[in-house]
């Protein structure tokens, strides 16, 4: 990189930091400036931002921004604009589902793109190290149960209380992906089996319609040694089928090497099932779970093969990118298992 290219770059960064310490002594009383700023890792859509308001009591106010790419970079066509995630995690904070609390959703005037910050909440969210790590070790065989009790939390929210979220159900999706599967132009036997197969087995319409997740799993959960602390990554949520998210946690993707134990690679589908029938009064049904299973593993196949074009593109060329979109192939196996019911 050139000196001139460097220099603009610290340029960009001090403009950033400056408007963002300006937003934080806004919103924080007795906030004189920031300290602390760092970017998370966490987040392949989205930049998440930690930081610290200094107050002149000495106090340090821990704060989450969760910021558009570049302030307003490209973002999924199923992705909630930023400002109504805000207003659902706002609506959520008066039910049992653990969430953090937002403070302030970003306006033109803040000079930082779209975005909204929240609380920061102490605890762990990397899989590897909520699977491995002796920290964990005394709460880990309780967490199976502790995300279904999260997931019932938020399937028995009532949708009436929650601001306009789109309404996606099997069909909606299917039609959608196999579109966007044909502007690849790339064939992929698998995808096509696994879309075939959809069609031909689909269940009837459920019972009843929930707020979904989207996105429920082990890496968007916010644990420590006493827990799950906070659901995060609302991006994607919707109103739909229960059943979509109790499948979702179960990918092989989301085991992160612990493949025996299905449920986000700490427990079994049945001790999952039973805690969240438990919570919520419905019997779950395993061939519609299974149904979105396949539905869910297709999915992630065609974002992985949705980075390729993102990256090739210039949209984004970052490394996360290019390391998703090789994970096409790995996913077609799963689906091939998935489709055998030997996952």
């Amino acid at each position: 990189m050139t000196a001139k290219a460097l220099e603009g770059r610290a340029a960009v960064a001090e403009i950033f930091t400056e408007a963002l310490a300006a937003v934080v002594k806004s919103i924080v009383p007795g906030a004189s400036g920031i300290h602390g700023l760092r970017r998370l890792s966490a987040g392949a859509t989205l930049e998440t931002w930690s930081l610290d308001a200094v107050c002149e009591d000495s106090l340090l106010h821990s704060l989450i921004l969760r910021r558009a790419p570049g302030g307003g970079g490209p973002r999924g066509a199923e992705t909630l604009p930023l400002e109504l995630e805000a207003d659902l995690l706002r609506s959520l904070a008066s039910s049992n589902v653990p969430v953090p609390r937002i403070l302030h959703t970003l306006r033109p005037s803040d000079l930082l793109g779209a975005g909204f910050f929240m609380t920061r909440i102490d605890g762990e969210t990397i899989p590897r190290k909520i699977l491995r790590d002796p920290y964990f070790s005394e709460i880990r065989p309780q967490l199976t149960k502790q995300f279904a009790t999260a997931l019932s939390a938020i399937h028995q929210v009532d949708v009436a209380e929650l601001p306009t979220l789109p309404v996606r159900g099997a069909s909606v999706m299917i039609e959608r992906w196999e579109q966007r599967y044909q502007s690849f132009g790339v064939p992929r036997p698998v995808f096509e089996l696994a879309f075939r197969w959809l069609r031909e087995n689909a269940p009837p319409e459920p019972a009843r319609c929930s707020l979904v997740h989207g996105d429920f799993r082990n890496g968007n959960m916010i644990v420590d040694r006493g827990g799950v602390r906070a659901v995060l990554d609302w991006e994607i949520a919707h109103i739909g089928d229960p059943a979509e998210d109790l499948a979702w946690i179960s990918l092989p993707p989301w085991r992160f090497g612990e493949l025996d134990n299905p449920v986000g690679g700490l427990g079994s589908r049945e001790e999952f099932f039973d805690r969240y029938g438990r919570e919520t009064g419905q019997t779950v049904e395993p061939l519609r779970v299974h149904y979105w299973e396949v539905l869910g593993s297709l999915r992630w196949g065609m974002a992985c093969a949705g980075m390729l074009e993102w990256f090739a593109s210039g949209r984004d060329p970052s490394v996360e990118r290019a390391m998703i979109a090789r994970r096409v192939s790995e996913n077609e196996l799963d689906l091939m298992r998935i489709l055998k019911g030997k996952a």
